[in-house]
Formats: C-alpha cells, sequence, structure tokens
C-alpha cells in the first residue's frame, strides 16, 4: 500500500490499530462466551473488556524476543488486565484470532468495494441513458464494423460491473467465517458455543468445519472475484484508451486547466488515468495465483499461507477500491465527441452498411454467393479507392434489378441499427 494509491476509509481497516481491535474484541467475547458456560468467573469476562488495552510499540517491543505476534499481543493485554489475565486465549489457538481477524476485514473491505461498484454502476447508467441514441461505429479487431450507439457500449459494461456486483456477494459470503475451535480444530479444548457467541458479535457466519484454520479454498474464491474485477476495469479503461487516440477521438478524459500532459510536448492530452487503471489492474490480478496455491496446506495447517496473505489482503482490496473510484471518476466526466464519432462513420464512405446489403438481396432471390460477391467487390473498390458505396450501389445494373434508388436509400439509413436499442436497454436496466 502506498498513499498515491490508496483512500483512507480502505487502509483503516488493515491498519495494525484495526488488528488488533479485532483481536481483542474476538477474546474478549470469547471470555464472555466462557463465563456463560461456567468456565471462567464472570468478573473476570467483564474486568477484561474493562481494563484490556493494547500498545503497538509494546507489542512490537515484545514480538521482537517472542517472535510471534500473538503472543506479544496478549502478554501486552496482560500487562493493563493484571491477574483476570490467566482466563484470556482460553482453549484457544493463534489461527483462531488470525483467521477470524482477517474474515473481519475481508467482509470490511467488501462492504466498501460494494459501495464502489454501485457507485460505478450509477454513474455508468447516468452516461449510458445520455448517450442511448448518440451513433458510433463499432469495431471488430479494432476495425470499423457495423454502427451502435456509445449508449450501448455503456450498457454493456455495466451488465458487466453488475454481474461483478453480484460476484462480490458471494464471494463476501465465502469469506466471511469464523473458526474459534483450537489447536487442529476439534474444539478438545474450548465449547463450540464460544464459537458461535464470537461468529454472532463479530458479523460472520460459523467455519462448519477448520483444521485449525478456516479453508483457504475461501480466500481462492475471495481474491479470484477481485481478480475478475480489476479485469471488467482494465477492459473499460482500454476501450477509452483506444477512443482517446488523436486518429480516433471520439471520447477523451477529462483534462483540467493546468493540467500538463507531457514534460516536453505542450500540446499532450494522454489518457493518463485509463492507462493507470490498466496497470492497477495488474496488482490486483497478481493476488489471484498466490490466494490459489495457498489452498493447498500440509495436513491440518502450515503457514505458508500467512505471510501471502498479510500483503495481498491490504494490497488487493486497497488498490481495487482506490481503481474503482478513480474509473467512476474518469466515466462521471469523460469528454465525449459525437460530431467525430459521426465523421468516423461516414469516413469509408458507407462500406459499413454491406451485410445490410447482403441480407436485402438474398431477401430479394439472389443467392447468398453471389449476393457477397457482388457486395464485397464494390466494398473493396471504396476500401481500396475511396468514393461512395451507395452511388456504386445504384450504379450497378445487377443491383438495380431487384432495388429502386430509394429502397437502396434505406437500406443505407443508420436508424436501422438502432431499432432494438430500446429492447437492449429493458434488458439490461430494467431487469
Amino acid at each position: 500500500m502506498i498513499p498515491r494509491y490508496s483512500r483512507s476509509e480502505m487502509t483503516t481497516i488493515w491498519s495494525d490499530h484495526s488488528k488488533f481491535q479485532i483481536w481483542f474484541e474476538i477474546e474478549a467475547h470469547a471470555c464472555d462466551a466462557q463465563a456463560e458456560l461456567g468456565v471462567i468467573p464472570h468478573s473476570a469476562a467483564k474486568t477484561i473488556w474493562e481494563k484490556g488495552k493494547f500498545n503497538i510499540d509494546r507489542i512490537n517491543e515484545i514480538e521482537v524476543e517472542t517472535k510471534h505476534d500473538v503472543i506479544a499481543f496478549l502478554t501486552n493485554l496482560a500487562e493493563s488486565i493484571g491477574t483476570e489475565a490467566r482466563f484470556v486465549h482460553q482453549g484457544m489457538t493463534s489461527s483462531d484470532i488470525l483467521d477470524t481477524t482477517l474474515s473481519v476485514q475481508l467482509t470490511r473491505a467488501s462492504d466498501i468495494l460494494l459501495d464502489d461498484l454501485n457507485r460505478l454502476l450509477s454513474v455508468l447508467k447516468i452516461r449510458a441513458k445520455e448517450h442511448k441514441y448518440t451513433s458510433t461505429i463499432g469495431r471488430s479487431h479494432g476495425i470499423h464494423a457495423e454502427p451502435t450507439t456509445f449508449g450501448v457500449k455503456l450498457a454493456r459494461f455495466y451488465a458487466e460491473f453488475e454481474r461483478n456486483k453480484n460476484r462480490l456477494i458471494a464471494a463476501k459470503k465465502e469469506i466471511s467465517t469464523c473458526a474459534i475451535s483450537g489447536a487442529v480444530g476439534t474444539f478438545a479444548h474450548i465449547d463450540p458455543r464460544v464459537e458461535q457467541h464470537v461468529a454472532k458479535k463479530m458479523g460472520l457466519e460459523v467455519e462448519p468445519i477448520s483444521s485449525q484454520i478456516i479453508p483457504r479454498d475461501r480466500h481462492a474464491m475471495f481474491f479470484s472475484v477481485l481478480g475478475v474485477i480489476a479485469s471488467s476495469i482494465e477492459n473499460l479503461a482500454i476501450e477509452i484508451r483506444h477512443l482517446q487516440r488523436t486518429e480516433v477521438r471520439e471520447a477523451e478524459e477529462f483534462f483540467s486547466i493546468g493540467q500538463k500532459g507531457s514534460s516536453a510536448m505542450p500540446h499532450k492530452r494522454n489518457p493518463v488515468l485509463s492507462e493507470n487503471l490498466t496497470g492497477l489492474a495488474r496488482l490486483v490480478r497478481a493476488s489471484v495465483i498466490p490466494a490459489l496455491e495457498n489452498v493447498a496446506l500440509w495436513h491440518e495447517r502450515d503457514i505458508s499461507h500467512s505471510s501471502v496473505e498479510r500483503m495481498i489482503g491490504p494490497d488487493a482490496t486497497v488498490t481495487l477500491d482506490f481503481a474503482l473510484n478513480r474509473l467512476a471518476n474518469v466515466i462521471e466526466k469523460l469528454i465525449i465527441f459525437p460530431e467525430q464519432m459521426q465523421k468516423n462513420l461516414d469516413s469509408l464512405g458507407g462500406i459499413i452498411h454491406s451485410q445490410q446489403m447482403l441480407l436485402a438481396l438474398t431477401q430479394k432471390g439472389m443467392s447468398r454467393e453471389d449476393a457477397y460477391q457482388l457486395v464485397q467487390k464494390y466494398a473493396m473498390e471504396v476500401w481500396n479507392l475511396g468514393g461512395n458505396y451507395l452511388t456504386k450501389m445504384k450504379s450497378d445494373r445487377k443491383i438495380a434489378l431487384y432495388f429502386s434508388e430509394n429502397e437502396l436509400e434505406s437500406l443505407f439509413d443508420p436508424k436501422q441499427h438502432q431499432r432494438n436499442v430500446d429492447k437492449i436497454f429493458k434488458r439490461v436496466f430494467e431487469n
């Protein structure tokens, strides 16, 4: 995590203070449950809540000697609680604290990411409806294909991020489990009701079966979903970068007064935010493979996953949070150039209507093979030499046998490509 690509709401979740606060709450809630079960005195549980304090510098100092972070924390906690501290961590193991804390952190991070997705979806919906009928060229392989609308382009991305939202909701549920089951997960020294109590208090579900640790397939699924969301961010960012190319210039990132695009070339207006998003997406996806490899651990547990999660947990969620907000800002302020879109639509002399000609000829009785050959012949002439495709269609004697001039002109009406836009929008925004 670096401040340049971080937002405070998300970084707070991963701060040392937040982590140790969650540790304390888990231990204190467990003591409440133990007291209800008669394992420890009620007065001890009360004292732990009232006197329990931690000092991060002191924990770090103790850890230098113990080489164990949870023991360092418990030792520091005991310094403030006194003799009643002997009842803390009864029957528990370090993984009970560490894994349940990670679940809390990832759950809270998920809530922020879901808010981010909701904001992005809202912006995409607004801009899609704004440009519902703004004609633009659709491209396949980077080459002009057929007309579409800029609103349809954005609606496609809206649907993609709506799927991502549903994936993240499922991933949040997958990761929101609590394990307070003791060494090797058998509850040999702690009652399962303690786990149930802590889970409820921390807003989690009980892990059905743990092996001292929460199964890492849950985490693998979670980080995989973050990777998919990152890829969707890059998908939209790449579209913006292409549309901003000088030769295309159909859309452009907002360029503020006083902003500079290049230290050498004062004229430059670069898609730096979208390029930045492409890079950030790579970082989030970099967490996926390590998370998948964390699934396979030795026997009931090892700690090969621990160092990985201490890094990818904060890094992936903080980076994705920043990226989603940056993307929402880009879309919200994106400058659209409808006139340039129309200019690009007209740049190939109308050959983008070749399929309409092909289908119309087959409907009139010409074989598809003959129709394709005829339509492509004139399309390649315009492609190579320029000119107007409709004019060439009108001059062909074979075509004249099938169509009047008015009929031909109707085949070149770009509005034909918009006749189902309403249906598309209804599918995307009303289902």
